[in-house]
């Protein structure tokens, strides 16, 4: 059936599990005309996590996205060079070869370590706030913290930390837009390729003074060959500093604002701050930071009744697979005592993210602390201001009271 969502609606930016309810409940699969070219959007638990498992489904889907434009013909061809050879929109071989060089920076042990150095700097950002009475916790913390931390892991000086969270949220717009305009399209190529050209230095610099970070681990792999060329080396640096950016700011803001929205759960983490783990993984599926995601089919196939033919854009809608009864008994409630089932907000199968980790921690010792600073936190009459952007749910601001 043909299904038009208001993805760019006011009223489904803030809140779009109705409309996702409505959909999953009139059927699993719908065509939709208000993303490029049309696309199949899945609605359902079940095949939203097969899909992000089924190699039928291709994550190579940046060609037409970002070079079919008549009104941009051959001005993003340095964007498109880029942006197609990022691990997260590659498939197997090159996807496991990629995966494998980073999965080196991202052990458990290696995020672990980070912990303190975590824990210092939500302390200084928390200790920055001081007695303020009221404060807007996203410029306070929430888009600071997950870009300190990424810097610190690629060894980058916190002085372009104001430029990396410019970069991030042009990319953000762009692969988060239903269809991208093409002044999103050149925006997110300037900030593309100014990030490049920031990495360009940054890798000059690690050639001459090698050190422990994520650069210098990439420009190693380059030199024993794992990675094939400069380009790739550039699309991976590019893409983790995005990545560790985005994501994490989202879960921190989302987190915090349904915690106070639910006085009741935030008492109870008050009460036993032993539940923030199963808090964290509850939040993640409550208001998850990535909404959807796109797939290409590879080969032409049945579902639902439906051929879905090579090519055709497919998306599985992450947000309303988390709110799936048949998965989570009681989807709109919240429960920071976590349930049977993780949720598949980090995605699933080969493509699943590979910061999960640490974005998880980077939220629980947040969250940690300011229930301990700030018991009595609570929400401003300010509504949320939500970010124009139905992939990455977040918030541009959230304002708090601390007394």
């Amino acid at each position: 059936m043909n299904a038009t969502a208001p993805f760019v609606d006011a009223a489904f930016l803030a809140n779009p599990y109705p409309a996702y309810q409505a959909l999953r409940e009139a059927g699993p699969l719908h065509w939709s005309t208000e993303f490029f070219g049309g696309a199949w959007l899945l609605t359902r638990h079940a095949d939203v996590e097969q899909v992000l498992r089924d190699p039928r489904f291709s994550a190579q889907r940046t060609g037409g996205w970002v070079t079919d434009r008549e009104e941009t013909k051959g001005e993003l061809a340095g964007f498109q060079q880029l942006f197609a050879r990022a691990m997260l929109f590659l498939d197997a071989p090159d996807h496991t070869r990629i995966r494998k060089v980073l999965n080196a920076g991202f052990k458990p042990a290696q995020i672990q370590a980070l912990e303190p150095f975590i824990a210092q700097t939500v302390a200084e950002l928390l200790d920055a706030v001081g007695d303020a009475p009221r404060f807007d916790f996203m410029q306070a913390v929430a888009r600071q913290l997950p870009t300190r931390v990424i810097a610190k892991m690629m060894g980058i000086e916190e002085a372009a930390n104001a430029d990396f969270a410019v970069w991030s949220d042009d990319l953000a717009v762009f692969i988060g837009a239903p269809l991208a305009t093409h002044q999103q399209a050149r925006r997110a190529q300037a900030s593309l390729l100014a990030m490049g050209r920031y990495f360009e230095k940054l890798i000059a610099e690690r050639r001459k003074n090698p050190g422990d970070d994520l650069v210098s681990r990439l420009l190693q792999a380059e030199a024993d060959g794992a990675l094939h060329n400069h380009a790739e080396l550039l699309a991976q640096c590019a893409m983790l500093l995005f990545a560790g950016h985005e994501t994490t700011r989202n879960l921190l803001g989302n987190g915090l604002q349904a915690l106070l929205a639910h006085p009741d759960q935030w008492q109870r983490l008050q009460q036993d701050p032993s539940l923030v783990p199963s808090a964290v993984r509850e939040l993640l599926r409550f208001d998850s930071p990535v909404q959807y995601t796109g797939r290409r089919v590879a080969t032409d196939l049945q579902l639902h009744g439906h051929t879905l033919c090579r090519g055709d854009l497919v998306v599985p809608l992450i947000g309303s697979a988390n709110r799936d009864p048949a998965r989570h008994p009681e989807p709109d409630k919240l429960d920071v005592a976590g349930r049977d089932g993780a949720s598949i907000s980090f995605g699933s199968g080969a493509h699943v993210c590979i910061g999960a980790l640490l974005t998880r921690i980077e939220a629980e010792i947040t969250f940690r602390q300011v229930l301990q600073r700030w018991p009595n936190l609570r929400l401003a009459d300010a509504p949320p201001q939500w970010a124009d952007n139905p992939a990455y749910r977040g918030l541009v601001a959230l304002d708090v009271v601390t007394g």
